[in-house]
């Protein structure tokens, strides 16, 4: 120190500059007006939750709050945002909890594992995994936040099946009771349905039947019903969207049966109170238990469609549209449908194992009372492309009652879902969590 300080003074004695210290970065030679490249780190990530030591950020709320609106097929109104938030950082817990109870339970969800769901969600949306990380980056998601909900999924698959799977049983006696159930029950109407339960007391009722009222205008506004149930019901069906399965008004509550035999398929109900919250159901379909349904039916399809130039109007293709329906009448079977796309230098697809069902209703409704051979009208927009479709081939089934396998495989995930649920509201009440 004093030897610095003495060669500071002599050179201020002799008017010389002192002696400039070495620069600590001059070994990495690095330019004084660096160009930047990809995005910066935010300056602060605040944690938002410490679930026994791990980080939830806001950031990680964020990004999961993005990928639920991709994926809801719906815009989410702004107002609904800050209440999605609280809805995913619930979820983010709980997921946080799960992949901790795995690890606890030395269950190793290898990367290879999770890079196989990566690449069959990629392609879905066809898309490959390189291109699907750079969508959601685009949309304010990332692929980091997948990657996340696929592990946490895994891990509490495989917990449950190594905790929960072994100690569920099912007696001979309750699978022949359901069947026999079943069997006396023929010609009863059935329902598929879906629920979103909320959970209320007394204090929450007037804020929980509100919220409930604008989950309803997003699903009338075309929100995934399935993806909300996920984010939003209390239920042990919150995993699996809400789904119901096949029942019987009479196998629910009293409030639920008399609202679902007003329901008819892709009806939803208004919020329904119930003893302990608030419901809300959809109706996916109906039929009667163990008595043929031509929507049953297995069909094999040629699809026939015609395009126009960009800019054609209604009026200027309606002549050809006129001859298409017309051709389209008398199309001579099945195997008609490739000269008719040939007159009108159209395409031909043909498609076989298409159930009726899952047609979209208007085609059912059309198809229903169709023999083979025979064509819809055209449909579609002259925008896009003009169709119809050819049916070469149809099965009707025979509906026959559940096996014993099936019946029993049923119940087995039904109590095993409902162990999971206590399983994991017994981590919540164990865990530490620092809210900040």
């Amino acid at each position: 120190m004093a030897a610095t300080a003495a060669v500071a003074q002599d050179s201020q004695d002799n008017n010389q500059p002192a002696a400039q210290a070495p620069n600590s970065t001059s070994a990495l030679k690095l330019p004084q007006n660096p160009q930047l490249f990809g995005t910066a780190m935010p300056p602060v990530i605040k944690a938002t939750a410490i679930v026994n030591g791990d980080v939830i950020t806001q950031t990680d709320i964020d990004q999961r709050v993005a990928l639920l609106v991709l994926g809801s097929d719906a815009q989410v109104p702004a107002e609904e945002i800050q209440r999605l938030r609280q809805q995913v950082l619930r979820n983010l817990i709980d997921e946080t909890l799960e992949i901790q109870a795995a690890a606890d339970d030395k269950i190793d969800v290898k990367e290879s594992d999770i890079q196989k769901t990566l690449l069959r969600v990629a392609g879905n949306v066809k898309k490959t995994p390189d291109q699907l990380a750079a969508y959601l980056q685009a949309n304010g998601s990332s692929i980091k936040t997948l990657h996340r909900q696929i592990q946490g999924e895994i891990a509490w698959q495989r917990l449950q099946s190594d905790k929960i799977e072994d100690s569920v049983s099912v007696g001979d006696d309750e699978v022949k009771a359901v069947l026999d159930r079943m069997n006396a029950s023929k010609g009863t109407q059935e329902y598929h349905v879906g629920e979103i339960f909320l959970s209320a007391t007394p204090d929450t009722q007037t804020q929980v039947e509100a919220n409930a009222g604008k989950i309803l205008e997003q699903l009338k506004g075309g929100a995934s019903f399935a993806a909300y149930a996920r984010q939003y019901s209390e239920a042990s069906t919150a995993a699996v969207g809400g789904d119901l399965g096949w029942i019987r008004p009479e196998q629910l509550p009293q409030p639920l049966s008399a609202a679902l035999q007003q329901m008819g398929p892709g009806m939803i109900s208004n919020p329904i109170p119930v003893p302990g919250g608030i419901s809300i159901l959809a109706v996916q379909d109906t039929h009667k238990i163990l008595t043929p349904d031509p929507r049953d039916a297995v069909l094999s399809l040629k699809q026939v469609s015609i395009s126009f130039p960009k800019g054609t109007t209604r009026e200027q293709a309606e002549p050809v549209l006129s001859r298409f329906a017309s051709e389209a009448r008398n199309v001579g079977g099945c195997g008609g449908a490739d000269k008719l796309a040939a007159d009108f230098h159209g395409e031909v697809v043909q498609s076989d194992q298409i159930k009726m069902r899952d047609l979209p209703p208007a085609l059912q409704q059309l198809m229903i009372p169709m023999q083979v051979g025979q064509a819809t009208q055209p449909f579609g927009s002259v925008d896009e492309n003009i169709r119809v479709l050819v049916i070469c081939g149809r099965d009707e089934m025979d509906p026959t009652a559940p096996t014993y396998d099936q019946v029993f495989n049923q119940m087995n995930e039904d109590r095993v879902n409902s162990r999971a649920q206590r399983y994991l509201r017994d981590l919540r009440r164990d865990a530490i969590i620092d809210f900040r």
